[in-house]
């Protein structure tokens, strides 16, 4: 009996030991695993290279200009004045316009497409969404230039007679044509389908047992999606948010084509007046033209921007990244 139980007890100890599990992998998979790895470290190696150049070519220019190179709003880099103060808030004017107009447009769509939409309309619409932004940049300037400007000066125009009392809308009434203002505008155009798909990604997301407990208890659907969708996609509103500012900052030739060139610091604050310019916009109107030391300053003003949209990109995603783990749900 005693040996019995022994053999038994030695039988559950060898049944206790951890096993390994096994981790065949065919030829294929190995494959498929070494390559999308030697790519993800291609994509970080050439982000190196392009951070390394802007330094390498730009920080002598932003170390000679010193301070002025942040503040000053003049750009005359042959007698060694120059600064990035007006194309810089050009940029931020720009992007914050296109944020404001097209966050909310994006979580009504993202919204639309997840919880409203029927399944017959929901694939076609998403696709559509998508193919917005493939659509180049290009195509985007020259519609808002021939089709969005008049229209838009006629806003800007009903902006100033309504709300003048506001500084920001406030202008000098004689020409509304090439602002800041329609620059932002043809900006969200571009903006709204990569906010839309991040919120739509994170608000598919949402627990399907609190929508359903949430309608069981006799709530609306949009109760339910103010309760239990929006409090789980908060992360990924801001980082859609965020991932379309990154796209706003550094947009070209749709605000190339569209605002008129300006340097004037305080014109910059009321954008509604014609005039404006961002860093991007800057460099592709004088870089051709320029000397070497104008260049290098270009260079410079490029390095800041690469900056600014590292820091945002890298920020919006870890907060997609939080959200998608479901961190962001209220319980």
């Amino acid at each position: 009996m005693a040996i019995s139980e022994l053999t038994l007890a030695g039988n559950d100890d060898a049944d206790d030991v951890r096993r390994p599990l096994p981790n065949d992998r065919s030829q294929s998979d190995r494959v498929f695993r070494a390559t999308s790895k030697a790519m993800g470290a291609l994509v970080l190696v050439i982000m190196g290279l392009i951070g390394l150049f802007l330094f390498a070519h730009g920080f002598s220019a932003i170390r000679h200009g010193g301070l002025q190179f942040f503040t000053g709003s003049k750009w005359l880099p042959e007698s060694g004045t120059y600064g990035i103060a007006a194309v810089l808030l050009g940029t931020v004017l720009i992007a914050v316009t296109a944020l404001l107009i097209a966050v909310p447009v994006a979580i009504g769509t993202a919204l639309f497409l997840t919880d409203y939409a029927p399944s017959w309309l929901r694939r076609p619409m998403t696709s559509l969404v998508d193919l917005l932004a493939a659509i180049p940049s290009l195509i985007f300037g020259i519609w808002g230039f021939v089709v969005l400007q008049k229209r838009e000066i006629k806003i800007s125009a009903w902006l100033t007679n309504h709300l003048s009392f506001i500084p920001i809308f406030r202008t000098t009434g004689i020409n509304y044509a090439s602002s800041t203002f329609i620059a932002g505008t043809v900006v969200a155009v571009m903006v709204i389908p990569i906010a839309t798909a991040v919120m739509r990604e994170v608000f598919a997301q949402a627990p399907p047992g609190e929508r359903e407990g949430a309608l069981a208890l006799g709530g609306t659907k949009w109760g339910m999606i103010r309760s239990v969708v929006l409090p789980f996609g908060r992360g990924g509103i801001v980082g859609g948010a965020m991932l379309g500012l990154g796209r706003a900052l550094g947009e070209t030739i749709a605000v190339v084509l569209i605002i008129s060139p300006s340097f004037d610091l305080h014109g910059l604050l009321r954008p509604l007046d014609s005039g404006g310019n961002s860093i991007a916009a800057l460099i592709v109107q004088k870089f051709f033209e320029s000397s070497d030391v104008g260049k290098t300053a270009l260079i410079g003003a490029g390095l800041v921007l690469f900056v600014m949209t590292l820091v945002v990109n890298v920020f919006a995603s870890m907060i997609v990244s939080r959200s998608r783990s479901g961190s962001a749900v209220e319980i």
